[in-house]
């Protein structure tokens, strides 16, 4: 090798040094399609005036901006839904209304196929609860969690899951319609299918199903993801919060380990069997899993699909390899965990939809190990292949998708900090990966994918597969950005443009416009810092690569997901959940009552739609 010419990980060194990463985007402005409207319109093609950063009750968004909040927690889904009522909760109005703290948010275009813009079904994860913001008495702080009676229980119980809405866009500003036909709410209680390798296993029978192929319910839905075929994947992250009882008595000590299980946030587990491990050891094994929902069939069922593995998911976004086969990406969202891909065993059928109904059965599963010489190698977590056999504790491909996180530990893939939401950039193909953080990350256990010890602000690395194929084995990565405040956290890097109000903490979901632009939504922000959860537009190519710049801001206590453009970007809708979720802060005395702003009104997390004013794309 030529010692004169810099190796890769030199040029990954040099990318984290902020005069280096400006010099590589100037190197990628060449071959980029946006490189002379950088030229002419600045270091940004983003147009819009930058939001100061901010921390109060309330929204903000750039100037230029309208905000609709298009559906909140209790709004009507279902065509007999009660209006909500704070002071009178019960769990029959709540299946049938817009459950708590929405998350991921996916469009399916109506009439299905078509490529219209204006007509929609917006789908929505419900991920968890805030009891204490939902019912009075309850005061704050964790342990209020567990005080909820049975029945604000059950209420709870319905208020996870998701729902399908649909939404026109009229006279200006978007409709839910009410009584569609598509309608839908799922929740703790839905009745469910589990297929793949998982279905029928040993850890997946209970009492309740001795078969181990049907499960009630769904819950912890984070990050989520589509099909081309156009299904819904919703998510199952922080299942084990939900279990409770004694988990050193468990089959599998181990296993239960390995997933956190042996401490309830809510109690459930005092009201309903299934939520007790002593009760039933194996409920928490048919959670964790990616769900399959067809929206356009509001009374089909379900169906967990256990090939894609199961562990803490935080989203599931596909894009296609040149073969044709579907690639799914997806990262475990807890420290030290790590990024997962899977690739359908088949093409999919683009004119039979039918013919694509269990694809996602059969594919390979793997996780990924970053070489500091900026390399990637997906490892396949095969039974038979490698560690992966019956001497390590895997009888069969159940086992390894049932315990997906050792079979990454045996085939040593890369622990990561946090693992969050992962996008394919549809102009240049790329992977973006989110961090968010990781603040236990000590200075032995740095790498160059994880460069910095108590990484407390996250960061978003870069991914280019080998010869432009997702189904490659292999890919190239580097660090997209190091967030944080510049000057003051150490190895923060944007663009050395990015303003004092165009920083960034803790990024957690992603979304692309159609001119390959990121938008970053955060959650953590610093708080102390008076800079509240919000959303940052970038370039990707040309001279505005990395350059962040603040478009909107959540009231206090909120984090800002589910990101999403409508085709032709002239909406960008926001989930805004857990407003008030702030230290102190009870039903009586919430830190913030958005978006009502009523006196006898909780906050109420809400789907914002953002517009610009006189109609255009958003950003330029």
């Amino acid at each position: 090798m030529d010692k004169s010419q810099p190796t890769l990980a030199d040029l990954i060194d040099l990318r984290l040094d902020r005069r280096g990463l400006i010099r590589g985007a100037a190197a990628l402005a060449a071959a980029s399609p946006f490189a002379a409207v950088a030229q002419e319109a600045g270091p940004s093609s983003l147009t819009f005036k930058e939001l100061a950063h901010t921390l109060d009750d309330k929204q903000h968004v750039a100037d230029g901006y309208d905000m609709q909040v298009l559906i909140r927690w209790g709004d009507p889904v279902m065509a007999d839904a009660p209006a909500f009522n704070a002071a009178n909760q019960t769990a029959a109005a709540q299946e049938k209304q817009f459950g708590y703290n929405n998350d991921y948010l996916g469009l399916y275009p109506l009439p299905y196929g078509s490529k219209g813009a204006d007509r929609f079904l917006l789908v929505a994860n419900h991920e968890y609860v805030n009891p204490n913001l939902m019912f009075a008495g309850l005061g704050s702080g964790r342990d209020s969690n567990l005080k909820a009676s049975k029945e604000q229980a059950e209420v709870l119980m319905a208020a996870v899951g998701g729902a399908v809405i649909e939404i026109v866009h009229e006279a200006g500003a978007w409709k839910v319609v009410a009584g569609s036909k598509y309608a839908r709410r799922l929740s703790a209680n839905t009745a469910m299918e589990i297929s793949g390798p998982a279905a029928g296993h040993d850890k997946l029978k209970t009492n309740a199903d001795p078969g181990g192929r049907k499960v009630f319910g769904t819950f912890a839905n984070c990050a989520g993801g589509s099909t081309p075929w156009g299904t819904w994947l919703t998510c199952e992250e922080n299942f084990h919060t939900y279990f409770g009882g004694d988990a050193s008595k468990l089959p599998d000590v181990a296993l239960a380990k390995r997933y956190g299980l042996g401490r309830s946030a809510y109690g459930w587990d005092r009201f309903v069997d299934r939520f007790n491990t002593d009760k039933e050891p194996n409920e928490p094994n048919r959670f964790g899993w990616v769900v399959e929902i067809d929206p356009y069939e509001p009374q089909s069922v379900p169906v967990k699909r256990t090939a894609l593995g199961r562990f803490c998911h935080e989203g599931c976004t596909y894009t296609l390899a040149k073969d044709g086969r579907v690639v799914f990406y997806s990262g475990d969202d807890a420290r030290f965990e790590y990024v997962y891909k899977f690739v359908t065993a088949r093409p999919w059928n683009p004119t039979d939809r039918v013919a694509n109904k269990n694809l996602l059965d059969e594919g390979t599963l793997s996780a990924a190990r970053f070489e500091a010489d900026g390399k990637l190698t997906w490892l396949p977590l095969v039974h038979g292949q490698g560690p992966l056999t019956a001497a390590n504790g895997f009888a069969d491909q159940g086992d390894v998708v049932i315990n997906a996180r050792r079979a990454a530990d045996l085939v040593k893939a890369t622990p990561m900090d946090r693992p969050e939401d992962i996008e394919t950039n549809p102009v240049n193909g790329r992977v973006y990966v989110v961090l968010t953080n990781n603040g236990r990350r000590k200075p032995e256990q740095v790498d160059k994918a994880n460069p910095r010890a108590v990484n407390d602000h996250g960061h978003i690395l870069e991914l280019a597969p080998k010869d432009g194929d997702h189904g490659s084995a292999e890919a190239a990565w580097s660090i997209f950005l190091l967030a944080g405040k510049p000057g003051q956290d150490a190895g923060a890097r944007y663009h050395r443009a990015t303003s004092d109000q165009g920083w960034l903490s803790c990024p957690d979901n992603i979304a692309f416009d159609s001119k390959g632009r990121i938008w970053i939504v955060t959650d953590g922000a610093p708080v102390a810092a008076g800079v509240a959860d919000g959303v940052y537009g970038a370039d990707t190519m040309g001279y505005g690569r990395a350059l962040t710049r603040c478009f909107y801001q959540a009231p206090t206590g909120a984090e800002v997901c589910g990101p999403i453009f409508t085709p032709d970007d002239r909406t960008f809708f926001l989930a805004v959940q857990h407003p008030g979720e702030d230290r102190g802060s009870t039903f009586e005395k919430p830190s913030t009552r958005w978006p009502d702003f009523k006196p006898d009104v909780p906050p109420r997390p809400a789907v914002v739609a953002i517009t610009r004013k006189g109609g255009g794309p958003i950003g330029s």
